[in-house]
């Protein structure tokens, strides 16, 4: 399952990357990015189907962690494509609606704050409730969508978790497009920011080392949305930042050749203090 799973998540993402050679999220381009999500998350559903799942353990792995990552981009398209195609004409009434947008991201944080923090803490005594198939609680206030889903391919929170992604990615999305504002321009000419002045190369491979040890919400952190904070942070644009890596992974020699250079710099100051 895990081999068949990566494979086609491998392939998923390698067309969304096509398709984000565009800068902007056109409309073409979002629907575009749905129909491969329904294709990928079809042929996924037909392979869980007929294969099943070894034991327990697989199943939850599966809807608690692999299912939700398809899901959530269909969840954060379909959301981009609504924000899209509502979006009002104006700068002013444009912010007021993003940030109405943002509010409504709040307000389901709040209504689900004992759930997230069950995931984003990586607690597993509900899991056999939560994410194996036909195990559901009514006590636990099951989501109208499972309720309607397909039960021999959802459990009953997978895709709570599917929505806790996507609205990491959604926020991120709204945020960049306030931050592009004139009115997010004049706020940040006030308290500007700290700029990265080391290569790009060097802060992604510094965010991919951060990524892989999970220094962030526990390790649940999408790589996309921590690349997008510190690129607002740092005012940097990384780019295609996915591309990068892949190079910083194709080297032979020194793969991680600016985490040992911070290494090193820190043993050599950390040297002469104390040789002060």
């Amino acid at each position: 399952m895990e081999k068949f799973f990566n494979q086609r998540l491998l392939e998923l993402e390698s067309g969304i990357k096509e398709l984000e050679i565009e800068p902007d999220f056109s409309i073409q381009r979002i629907e575009a990015g749905i129909e491969l999500i329904v294709r990928c998350l079809a042929t996924v559903k037909e392979h869980v189907l007929t294969k099943g799942f070894k034991d327990t353990n697989e199943e939850i792995q599966f809807f608690k962690h692999r299912k939700p990552i398809i899901v959530s981009k269909l969840i954060f398209y379909n959301s981009i494509y609504r924000i899209e195609t509502k979006k009002p004409y104006g700068c002013k009434a444009t912010k007021k609606y993003l940030n109405r947008e943002l509010r409504k991201l709040k307000r389901y944080f709040d209504e689900n704050l004992e759930f997230y923090k069950y995931y984003r803490t990586n607690n597993t005594y509900l899991d056999e409730i939560l994410f194996v198939r036909g195990k559901h609680d009514y006590k636990l206030c099951l989501e109208p969508y499972y309720i309607q889903s397909d039960h021999n391919f959802s459990s009953s929170h997978d895709y709570k978790v599917a929505e806790i992604i996507a609205n990491d990615l959604i926020q991120v999305y709204i945020e960049d497009q306030l931050y592009n504002s004139r009115y997010l321009d004049k706020r940040m000419a006030k308290n500007p920011n700290l700029n990265w002045t080391s290569s790009k190369t060097a802060l992604i491979e510094l965010i991919y080392a951060m990524h892989a040890q999970g220094v962030f919400d526990h390790g649940n952190a999408d790589i996309k949305v921590i690349t997008k904070k510190i690129e607002k942070m740092f005012n940097v644009g990384l780019g295609d930042f996915y591309h990068t890596y892949l190079e910083l992974r194709g080297r032979k020699i020194n793969r991680t050749k600016f985490i040992d250079t911070l290494r090193e710099s820190l043993v050599k100051k950390m040297d002469e203090q104390d040789e002060k």
